[in-house]
């Protein structure tokens, strides 16, 4: 007899998720990205950058791309958005932000409302 109060969620492992890995340019190079992240990690994003505090919404998405990015484009992305030579607008971090979101999701972010 099943217990109608007990649900087995298997092993978390979102085997049905897409197991291609991620990637974007920026300035002519490519940064790759994890193929999954914990949910926790986008629930956060959400609820962090839904705040009225930008500090703690900037650090958010801060720990987003140090999560998202591979380790071994990491420190190259961050040398990038470093660069005062190459300037990386917050625009534009956000766009790859919501690309990001939208692919880890499975399902289109809000756009920008047009006017």
């Amino acid at each position: 007899m099943t217990n109608p109060r007990f649900k087995d969620f298997g092993t978390g492992s979102g085997s049905d998720a897409s197991k291609e890995p991620l990637s974007f340019k920026l300035y002519g190079e490519e940064y790759r990205c994890v193929p999954q992240v914990q949910g926790k990690l986008m629930l956060d994003l959400v609820a962090d950058s839904s705040a009225d505090d930008p500090v703690k919404a900037a650090g958010v998405v801060t720990t987003f791309f140090k999560q998202v990015v591979l380790d071994e484009d990491y420190d190259r992305f961050q040398e990038l958005l470093t660069d005062k030579n190459r300037i990386v607008t917050v625009e534009t971090l956000a766009e790859i932000t919501a690309w990001l979101v939208e692919e880890y999701s499975g399902r289109p972010t809000e756009g920008p409302e047009v006017s």
